[in-house]
């Protein structure tokens, strides 16, 4: 089989049942696309897409953000979860500003030396906002390419260097289509060839997978490393802080009245201070950074 095969089948399926999400709309801006890949991070789309609107309704263009303090991106993020991601868009924002002219660079290695944005959300915004031929490796393509491509039953917990290699090697060598593989790679893996129910039925690759050919093996170690729940978790104390502290400064007193644990809270509170999330002058009062 050659190498593109899976690349055109995906794409033709893609071009007929591609869901019809705002930030792959054509116009869409580097910027706004972006801003989506780092919201979308560990956060299903249903949750992403109103705060994505918001916030680019507020702030169109990098500017916008970086004329403002940080508190507010933390404001508007809003329940999205893993609020520091919020603070990595601030500061890439003004990166952009003070070192781009206020554009998101169409370049892989300058995408790469912006604030929070790493391999993965640097090949998608080369990919996705300006047609490029890049590799855009998630979980969700790592998982469809060991399946379809290697015969494998899963990707791996962590791209690699080689997962590049061979995702890179499946692209078409146009790079407007290769950009429109990579999106719909993305696609099958997120809603087709899940990790514990792949609907193969309805797969566009399933009559070329080399994980069905060989009838569809089992992980060797089907125990993976599960995400802990929310409840009770410092996740869910520092949720609680820091939403007090979004309506304006959160007294310690109601802070204390939050969470039963002293520990704890104490924990979470002193995580949220390092982090950047929380300032204080007193230790009375805790504010969103730049914000009174």
């Amino acid at each position: 089989m050659a190498s593109t095969t899976l690349a055109e089948r995906a794409i033709r399926w893609y071009d007929a049942t591609a869901r019809d999400l705002p930030w792959r709309r054509p116009g869409t801006s580097a910027w706004a696309v972006l801003v989506s890949e780092v919201m979308l991070q560990q956060t299903p789309v249903a949750r992403v897409e109103p705060v994505w609107r918001e916030w680019l309704a507020r702030w169109p263009a990098p500017a916008d953000l970086a004329a403002e303090p940080a508190g507010e991106a933390i404001r508007a993020w809003g329940r999205l979860g893993y609020p520091r991601r919020a603070l990595r868009l601030h500061g890439c924002a003004q990166a952009l500003v003070e070192h781009h002219h206020g554009e998101v660079p169409t370049d892989l290695t300058l995408l790469l030396e912006l604030p929070g944005v790493g391999a993965y959300t640097a090949r998608a915004v080369a990919a996705f906002a300006y047609g490029q031929r890049q590799p855009v490796v998630d979980t969700n393509v790592r998982r469809l390419v060991a399946r379809a491509w290697r015969g494998r039953p899963d990707g791996g917990p962590a791209t690699t260097s080689a997962d590049l290699l061979v995702v890179g090697e499946l692209l078409p060598r146009q790079p407007a289509r290769a950009a429109r593989a990579s999106v719909a790679f993305m696609e099958l893996g997120a809603l087709i060839c899940t990790a514990r129910t792949p609907s193969c039925a309805d797969c566009p690759l399933a009559t070329v997978c080399a994980w069905r050919a060989a009838g569809a093996p089992a992980d060797a170690d089907p125990v993976r490393r599960r995400s802990p729940g929310f409840a009770g978790t410092d996740r869910q104390v520092r949720g609680l802080i820091l939403g007090l502290a979004r309506s304006g400064p959160a007294a310690r007193s109601a802070i204390d009245a939050l969470w039963p644990d002293p520990v704890q809270r104490e924990r979470a509170l002193a995580g949220l201070i390092t982090d950047g999330l929380l300032t204080t002058v007193d230790g009375a009062h805790y504010h969103l950074p730049g914000l009174p």
